[in-house]
């Protein structure tokens, strides 16, 4: 039987990120992942995910945030190529909703840098946006996207480089826990470490074998044909967001041609939102006729440029708690392994630190980062 100090269940946004950061300390480390590292079959894929600083869904973010950002800088600094395009970020919404309320006041008690824009304001600054005359905004400064797909190899490649074993394809069918050890169980062999790390995306449900609140939704990508590709152009355009109160959150990021981003080309939009709950292993992985109406109607009042045309549409899946933060902690059962879930279609961007506060969980039974309300309790 091989033994390791940790092993990590999942080697996708958040477990590439535990490896890496684990092996950087020294620990010997085994990373499992059911399918090819990358994969588009889970939820950290699609060419880019947004990060933004002004965090409306619980200032406690904000600190972790600040984090993730400085480690994507050294991550891509180590790497050699650009894993975070900064962009700024603009939040819109009708006045008083709380998108653009609850971030503007995040963003002031942290002292990001940012600006406030009633709808005059909104449209001088940013005319490709013909919103209602109630609407708002507020403008971030330290937002951007990320290159999910390269962020994840990148994490990988490093991890390896510094004695990880990172194996593809190897499904855990099976784990345990004793007094002194874990034992994790594949087609392949068993393995035996002093601690585990479960960050299976999707399939947590199944693997966590934990009675956590988690439901899994499918949801639609698409990349429009515009009109203008030049109004809506990296350097243009900021990774924008439009909240359709009661729906949830329109949102997309600037045409970035000639970047040699992966995936699709042209203007990518999408609707954030709960969707209806779905399982990962029978998905419909498939989008077609229809899956566009949860975000065509919008765009095509709001954002003229990006005309009315949809070249490709993709689907990924969110992991939801109820209330839609993270769970990262213990297993409430077992002393020996902690549990990274519930990310809620808002966690890629955090992977970074993430990762580091895993490696904090697994090897000192602890972390200085605030994330008591992200317990299971």
């Amino acid at each position: 039987m091989e033994s390791f100090d940790i092993i990590v269940v999942g080697v996708g946004a958040m477990g590439s990120s535990a490896c890496c950061h684990l092996a950087r300390r020294g620990v010997k480390v085994l990373g499992l992942e059911q399918h090819s590292i990358p994969h588009d079959l889970g939820s950290s894929h699609g060419q880019s995910r947004m990060i933004r600083c002004a965090y409306y869904e619980h200032p406690d973010y904000v600190p972790l945030l600040l984090r993730s950002w400085a480690l994507w800088e050294e991550l891509q600094d180590e790497a050699g190529r650009d894993l975070l395009f900064p962009t700024g970020g603009l939040y819109m919404g009708p006045a008083g909703c709380e998108f653009v309320e609850a971030s503007r006041q995040a963003a002031s008690e942290h002292g990001l840098e940012h600006e406030s824009l009633d709808h005059a304001q909104l449209g001088d600054r940013f005319p490709q946006f013909n919103l209602p005359e109630n609407f708002i905004g507020m403008h971030e400064t330290q937002a951007g996207f990320l290159v999910p797909e390269w962020c994840i190899e990148d994490h990988v490649r490093l991890a390896r480089e510094h004695g990880a074993d990172i194996r593809e394809g190897e499904p855990v069918v099976d784990w345990s826990t004793g007094a002194n050890s874990v034992q994790v169980q594949t087609r392949s062999g068993t393995y035996e470490a002093e601690h585990l790390v479960l960050s299976a995306g999707a399939w947590m449900p199944s693997v966590s074998r934990a009675d956590l609140p988690l439901q899994v939704t499918r949801q639609v990508l698409g990349w429009m044909h515009p009109d203008d590709p030049g109004a809506l152009a990296l350097g243009s355009l900021p990774v924008w967001a439009i909240d359709t109160v009661g729906v949830g959150q329109l949102y997309g990021f600037p045409v970035a041609t000639g970047a040699g981003l992966p995936g699709p080309a042209g203007f990518k939009v999408a609707m954030h939102a709960a969707g209806e709950r779905d399982d990962p292993d029978t998905i419909n992985r498939d989008a077609g006729p229809g899956d566009e109406a949860s975000f065509l109607e919008h765009v095509t009042n709001w954002i003229p440029a990006a005309g009315s045309r949809i070249d490709t549409m993709r689907t990924c899946m969110y992991t939801n708690s109820p209330d839609e933060h993270f769970i990262i902690d213990r297993h409430p059962e077992h002393e020996r392994v902690t549990v990274a879930t519930g990310f809620s279609g808002h966690g890629f961007k955090m992977s970074s630190v993430i990762g580091e506060i895993l490696a904090d969980l697994s090897t000192d039974g602890r972390t200085d980062h605030p994330v008591d309300f992200l317990r299971v309790r």
